[in-house]
């Protein structure tokens, strides 16, 4: 072994020095569980080496690649194998992942699963997760680990000693994470199966160990791992192709079923080993191989196919000349390639038999009515049908092949592809990378979202980017690719414009949303509420207000903003509506032109507003004159950078703790980007951690504000700040009915200080003008 073989926390170590730390393993598991992992941490960091492997003539993918090429992958392959990698550490692909397989992004917050009971859920990390590498699929393990890292694990992974491409790969991938976490929970070592005592001493402090290979490689793991730890299986896998009569006459099929046979070598469980027909008519069998062996022979010639090492071929040659003997019964025919590169064997008998692979595939008959009979004895073996057929027969077949045991079904030519977030043997992997956890509270905890903003904020680093103020908004809209939500901002300072976002982003300020109003006292068991916020022309009050009550599962008459305040009034009462949501000014109105109804009524007892301040003169006569208890604002915000701040029972008016889960927030001062004096008003930049219709990266929302200092009486960790200019209280990104812009941008080249009275808070201070 070279001195640089085995990558352990950071550090290439030797034999002697891995051989020492294996004694103390317990102990560096220990310490590096006990900072949390964030997954943005790891997508980040993913995302930065997709890029680096996007670029051929990079440092890494040629690294990479020569390490592919020492293992005997062609060279095509190779190139291949790292467009894959490349495509799969993307964010987009890993954040679809983390949300289809874990419900989203954030999945260990220890947050409320319904908002009416006091039970918080969450998904954590097993703890030491021991992966046991295929050497037969070189990104298969890297990629095993970085899904551990997606679920917080400490990962420690055995591969064979003859390559270091995964030792490569997740270096790389740990020294592109700035905070040095990734690399404390990573942990490469490279050993034969045959050193059975270091595999022995990795899976005694395991808590869960994944494995590949065949039944006996995993029943000699499976005799390693301790009594309660979790063995995660990813055991041998037979994949075929199903065609009927129409499709096998097409020759896009067979060319697609050729090239799916090439990919890899049939080294994926997902390649195909049998070609079926729907058939059982021998003669038809006998026919099609002849054909299909002549589109696999093109198709192979086209390739720099890889060769079986002595053993593959020697069980390639000994099957293929059984095969041969046989065609004295009538039972077979033989098409083989003269360098033996290809065969195809044609078999009259329907039972499935394993291919000794290297483009060697099996061609019998089966017909539909008899799928399950034959195939379902085989159920636990099965995973991917390639089924050519036409329309009307596909459902049908789909159905029988899914009934017989088959756990994905495809067409011919994409029996090796996949989807983000596509679930690999039945099952998705993060979860079985995780424990489902769950915390049952008493009402103490009734207005608390999430475990862990009592225990710390969970805010990001700032990234390295200038600030961008409002009037250079539209610099951040340089890449709409994933923008599916649109709606404008108010437009209180300069035109109106745009925001986009992605639907999950929508989803998840909704879901902050719901959060914020139930730590600002609203109670989704009994509270009767009525959306009043305006809708229509791209703006989002009503919209997203309607979403963060049906995400609380809350009593909801959606009126929205009527001309008819009376009318609206007269609503409230009749249908014994107790909490109302809507922008201060048209709330007014309502109560005011519907007084008779509403003090008779005094059945209104919450008030949420957005969108504008609400003066404490007209808040006190809602108090006095109809009984209202509670005026809190429904959340802080703008269209364009989204959920920003919510209440809590115990923040004074203009103090928002900040939605730390999706924001980092700066306060600058006034005349230069630096942090702003303790004590004193700056700028409110955000950069937001999780935008995907647009990136959000140091934005100037256009307000001030001030840091508060202290403990909140919530006893929540998220910081808190008081917004002292501009509109005290907004409604929610999507959210917003108005922007919060009421402050004018502050555009560094147009920037001049002038003395002034904050006109919320009544403090003398400097503020920036155009």
């Amino acid at each position: 072994m070279t001195a640089d073989q085995h990558y352990w926390q950071g550090e290439w170590v030797d034999d002697a020095e891995a051989e020492r730390r294996l004694d103390d393993l317990d102990a560096h598991v220990a310490t590096a569980l006990a900072d949390r992992l964030n997954p943005l941490t790891v997508l980040a960091a993913c995302d930065r080496l997709a890029i680096a492997l996007a670029d051929p003539a990079g440092a890494q993918s040629v690294r990479l690649f020569a390490e592919l090429r020492a293992a005997r992958i062609p060279a095509g392959e190779a190139a291949r194998t790292l467009t894959d990698i490349a495509e799969g550490l993307s964010r987009e692909a890993l954040e679809a992942k983390l949300t289809r397989e874990l419900g989203g992004i954030d999945p260990g917050r220890l947050a409320r699963f319904d908002f009416r009971r006091e039970i918080f859920e969450g998904w954590l990390p097993v703890g030491l997760l021991v992966h046991v590498a295929p050497g037969n699929a070189p990104a298969a393990g890297a990629f095993s680990v970085i899904e551990g890292l997606l679920a917080g694990n400490v990962n420690a992974i055995k591969t064979s000693g003859s390559s270091r491409f995964t030792q490569l790969l997740l270096a790389a991938l740990a020294e592109l994470d700035p905070t040095g976490t990734i690399a404390t929970r990573v942990l490469v070592l490279a050993f034969p199966s045959s050193r059975t005592g270091w595999l022995e001493r990795l899976c005694a402090g395991a808590d869960a160990v994944a494995a590949w290979g065949g039944e006996e490689a995993l029943a000699g793991v499976a005799a390693l791992v301790p009594a309660g730890c979790r063995l995660v299986d990813w055991g041998p896998k037979l994949s075929f192709a199903y065609l009927t009569e129409h499709s096998w006459a097409e020759p896009s099929a067979l060319r697609g079923i050729a090239d799916d046979i090439c990919r890899l070598d049939q080294q994926a469980c997902s390649s195909p080993q049998v070609i079926y027909l729907d058939t059982d008519d021998t003669e038809q069998v006998f026919a099609f191989a002849e054909r299909f062996a002549a589109v696999l022979a093109q198709t192979v010639a086209e390739l720099d196919p890889a060769l079986p090492d002595l053993l593959e071929s020697a069980e390639i040659t000994n099957t293929v000349l059984v095969a041969g003997l046989e065609e004295h019964l009538g039972l077979t025919r033989v098409h083989a390639a003269e360098d033996g590169n290809w065969h195809v064997l044609a078999d009259v008998r329907s039972a499935l038999r394993a291919s000794p692979l290297y483009r060697t595939v099996w061609v019998k008959p089966l017909p539909r009515k008899e799928i399950v009979q034959v195939l379902r004895p085989m159920r636990r073996y099965l995973q991917t049908a390639a089924i050519g057929a036409e329309r009307a027969d596909l459902a049908v077949l789909a159905g029988e092949v899914l009934t017989a045991g088959v756990l994905r079904v495809t067409v011919p030519g994409r029996m090796l592809d996949s989807y983000d977030g596509e679930p690999h043997d039945g099952v998705y992997a993060l979860q079985r990378y995780s424990r489902r956890v769950d915390v049952q509270l008493d009402e103490r905890f009734a207005t608390d979202s999430c475990l862990d903003d009592l225990v710390g904020a969970r805010e990001l680093a700032v990234p390295s980017v200038p600030v961008t103020g409002k009037t250079e908004f539209e610099q951040l809209q340089d890449d709409l690719g994933r923008a599916e939500v649109f709606f404008r901002s108010g437009g209180s300072s300069g035109a109106p414009k745009l925001s986009a976002f992605a639907w999950d982003d929508y989803h998840e300020h909704m879901r902050s949303g719901a959060e914020g109003l139930l730590a600002a006292g609203f109670d989704p068991r009994t509270d009767r509420a009525m959306n009043l916020f305006f809708g229509g022309q791209l703006y989002g009050g009503f919209l997203s207000f309607f979403s963060v009550l049906e995400t609380l599962q809350a009593v909801q008459f959606p009126m929205a903003a009527q001309d008819d305040h009376a009318a609206v009034a007269h609503s409230i009462v009749d249908h014994r509506v107790d909490t109302l949501f809507g922008m201060p000014s048209y709330l007014l109105r309502v109560f005011t032109e519907g007084a008779d109804a509403l003090r008779g009524y005094r059945g209104v007892r919450k008030v949420y507003f957005g969108g504008e301040h609400f003066p404490e003169r007209q808040q006190a006569w809602l108090r006095e004159e109809f009984g209202v208890e509670l005026i809190r604002s429904a959340a802080y915000g703008s269209a364009d950078a989204g959920p920003l701040g919510y209440q809590c029972g115990e923040t004074p008016p203009r103090v928002h703790h900040l939605f730390s889960g999706l924001q980092t927030l700066e306060i600058l001062a006034l005349d230069e980007d630096r942090p702003a004096p303790a004590g004193e008003a700056g700028r409110l930049v955000f950069t937001s951690h999780t935008r995907r219709g647009q990136r959000l990266d140091r934005y100037e929302i256009g307000d001030l504000g001030r840091w508060v200092a202290g403990e909140c009486g919530c006893a929540g960790a998220a910081p808190r700040a008081s917004s002292c200019w501009a509109a005290s209280a907004t409604s929610s990104a999507a959210a917003a009915t108005s922007s919060t812009t009421a402050g004018s941008s502050r555009s560094r080249r147009r920037r001049s200080s002038t003395g002034a009275r904050c006109r919320s808070c009544s403090t003398r201070t400097t503020r920036a003008s155009r």
